[in-house]
């Protein structure tokens, strides 16, 4: 490990030295202690004119790793790669560093230096290379620490750069490769975090891609681990630090060819896998970080390479430019927490100390449950009563004066037969007098509903299950208004329910705002109906529509209706026409 001073040298076996000399520059392949390598894989046929090959096509053999058992091949390949790749008009490159390291180290002379502050506590895998590679590994980091003066936390960078370094001439070449993906500047596109508040972001959206595509795995973690972020804050540690050298390579090869989205999609894999292994009793008294790090390190144990990135592929996430609005998201909320770009660390929990959570509706425990699903960027300020009936009386007027300027809301209902219900609402209520008098349906695809007594399920977004079924709107198209409910409330057990409220859509882009995660008009949607989240009316409130509605309470709070819906594909909550015992409103402090 790094020491946590900055002026701590790194202490390796005692054969081994950091003396630094600057004439180390070995041929390709003379970094790596071919005796600790493990066998290469079977050779694959490979087509003559690879490196010619259309983006797309040289995606595919990446996936398939038809360059994985030759060495000079791959070596080659990296190089083509990564000076295609758009970065900054001035990046540092081989001819630079051969300068700076001459400056820093001197000819033929025998030096030490501290390692990067940048790289303070990070631990640091070698992938088997020999001495003067790790030698060079050092002086590499040296330098880009000499060169890139605005990173200020970056754990992920010994690990890119040692596994360059076994597929590279020489130093000078790996230190201008690894340059230019720090120096990446392609739109939408990261290659690797540069701060702790970049890595911290790209952490909580590990957390929310968990959420949303793992969720027994999810909910297995959130059941045994009293911090879920701290297990997922290691998710990089187990691709680039963790995985075996046979299984980091292919994964660094395609993370080349398509960036940080590819990492994401591993990682999740590795959590399906795992959650696959194990069983609740075995984890009861178990250190569940630790215990995933073991089982990553022993992957070969349980899965084949091939057949991890197969799983890996078949995961459907959202677009580039979703998962960069989410990442945004994360770090503007981080931000407001106090969280900066040159900071180079800080301890703190995103977890609520939910032992000191009080609802007259739900128990500590059911809401510690209810928290882990919500968008990890919320999770990190504490749970604020809104409103609640007993306290403030049965009125939906009283409702939305005490819930607007809060985004997002946690609502919960407690019927009168027992059942325990609710739903997660991503956008102020106040957005339902955007259009004027009436109002529409708002909100965005992280809106959730969710049953808590007597089974515990949520029921996300119809899209999040089947994001294919959505496609990408093109940026010169515009979308056109959702549709309006026929009736609203029109099922309500009174009978009473308005045919004339009919609901309009407000304009959901407020000027000079961050564009929101999962925003409907950002999606060609094959069905208008199946993106109904939530609308108010003097008359009552909606959430979920499309053939139903998932939930739907009268102007006095009383009385409710819950059937199934396109917008969440869910079942009925509770008994379908229900009489509302008590009902509360959580907002999040500071949001």
């Amino acid at each position: 490990m790094f020491g946590s001073s900055p002026v701590t040298v790194v202490i390796t076996s005692e054969t081994d030295t950091w003396d630094i000399d600057a004439s180390s520059c070995l041929g390709c392949g003379q970094f790596v202690d071919w005796d600790r390598m493990p066998d290469p894989e079977q050779q694959a046929r490979v087509p003559r004119d690879i490196l010619s090959k259309p983006p797309k096509e040289l995606k595919k053999l990446a996936r398939e790793g038809y360059w994985a058992a030759r060495h000079a091949l791959r070596a080659q390949i990296y190089h083509q790669l990564i000076q295609q790749v758009a970065c900054r008009l001035v990046t540092p490159d081989a001819l630079v560093y051969r300068d700076v390291a001459s400056r820093l180290f001197g000819k033929l002379s025998v030096s030490s230096h501290p390692l990067p502050e940048f790289l303070e506590a990070c631990s640091m895998p070698t992938y088997c290379l020999n001495l003067e590679g790790v030698t060079a590994l050092k002086k590499i980091l040296i330098c880009v620490g000499n060169l890139f003066p605005d990173i200020t936390y970056c754990p992920i960078l010994p690990s890119l750069v040692a596994l360059l370094l076994h597929y590279s001439e020489d130093e000078a070449q790996c230190f201008e490769n690894i340059s230019r993906l720090i120096a990446s500047n392609a739109p939408h596109t990261s290659y690797i975090d540069q701060s702790f508040l970049a890595h911290q972001a790209s952490c909580m959206t590990f957390g929310d891609l968990a959420n949303k595509h793992c969720p027994a795995a999810h909910k297995l973690i959130a059941s045994t681990s009293e911090n879920v972020f701290e297990v997922y804050s290691e998710w990089l540690s187990w691709l680039f630090h963790d995985l075996p050298f046979n299984y980091a390579i292919r994964v660094f090869d395609v993370y080349l060819l398509e960036g940080q989205k590819v990492l994401y999609r591993i990682a999740l894999a590795l959590l399906k896998q795992y959650r696959l292994s194990v069983t609740s009793v075995e984890l009861e008294r178990t250190d569940i970080k630790a215990d995933l790090q073991a089982f990553v390190q022993n992957i070969a144990e349980h899965v084949t390479v091939e057949k991890l990135l197969e799983r890996a592929f078949g995961i459907r996430l959202f677009s580039r430019k979703e998962i960069w609005l989410l990442q945004m998201a994360n770090r503007k909320a981080l931000m407001e927490r106090g969280i900066t770009m040159v900071q180079s660390r800080q301890s703190f929990y995103l977890a609520v100390d939910i032992q000191n959570f009080s609802s007259s509706i739900v128990t500590a425990q059911e809401m510690r449950i209810i928290w882990s699903w919500i968008p990890e960027r919320f999770s990190l300020f504490p749970p604020l009563l809104l409103f609640s009936t007993s306290e403030d009386g049965c009125s939906l007027q009283r409702f939305y004066t005490c819930c607007e300027g809060y985004e997002p809301t946690v609502l919960l209902i407690k019927t009168t037969e027992g059942e325990v219900c609710g739903a997660f609402l991503s956008s102020d209520w106040s957005e339902r007098k955007k259009s004027g008098v009436t109002s529409g349906f708002f909100g965005t695809g992280e809106c959730f509903v969710f049953t808590v007594r007597p089974e515990t399920e949520r029921y996300e977004w119809v899209f999040i299950k089947k994001p294919e079924l959505a496609k990408a709107v093109p940026r010169s198209r515009h979308r056109s208004p959702s549709p309006s409910p026929t009736s609203f409330l029109s099922s309500s057990p009174d009978g009473r329910g308005s045919s004339s409220n009919r609901l309009t859509v407000p304009t959901l882009q407020r000027k000079g705002r961050l564009s929101p995660f999962l925003a409907v008009r950002h999606f060609l949607l094959p069905s208008k109906t199946a993106s109904m989240f939530m609308a108010g009316s003097q008359e009552g409130i909606i959430i979920g529509g499309g053939g139903g509605q998932a939930l739907s309470l009268d102007a006095n709070l009383l009385w409710g209706h819950t059937e199934h819906c396109e917008t969440f594909d869910n079942p009925p909550l509770c008994q379908e026409n229900f009489k509302v015992q008590l009902l509360e409103v959580w907002g999040f402090q500071n949001t």
